[in-house]
């Protein structure tokens, strides 16, 4: 077991054919049917490949939780088990990635969050100025 894809259009996520195939680039939204830009984030799922293949259906099966309750602003999601990376892109919607984030982690506990040193400095900004207005 190398690579694993799946994607969603409101519908149960479908594992594509072991092995690899074409490029993120090539295969990951970058609008929606609108014409809107999407929102995308990686999460890194340490040692993930290297554990037994019930766990790692368990986690897919668990990140398919969290899919199906986002269910239609969930554009794409590629897991690549070579690297450890879920990939996943959705509707422009403002905070869903770090809340979707959340809730995989939720489900995952070992899955983390890959941001810029940007991103992550902007959340925390954003966070402190949510925290004053309280």
């Amino acid at each position: 077991m190398r690579l694993a894809k799946f994607n969603t259009n409101g519908n149960a996520l479908r594992g594509a054919d072991w092995g690899p195939g074409e490029p993120l680039w090539k295969r990951a939204p970058t609008r929606d049917a609108d014409g809107h830009c999407v929102s995308d984030f990686m999460m890194l799922i340490p040692k993930l490949r290297e554990r037994p293949q019930g766990y790692v259906r368990g986690v897919m099966n668990s990140i398919q939780r969290v899919f199906d309750a986002y269910g239609e602003r969930v554009l794409f999601a590629d897991l690549n088990l070579k690297l450890n990376v879920l990939w996943v892109s959705v509707r422009p919607i403002p905070g869903i990635c770090l809340e979707m984030a959340a809730a995989i982690k939720t489900q995952v506990p070992e899955a983390v969050l890959v941001a810029s040193r940007a991103e992550a400095m902007w959340a925390e900004r954003s966070r402190s100025a949510k925290r004053r207005r309280r």
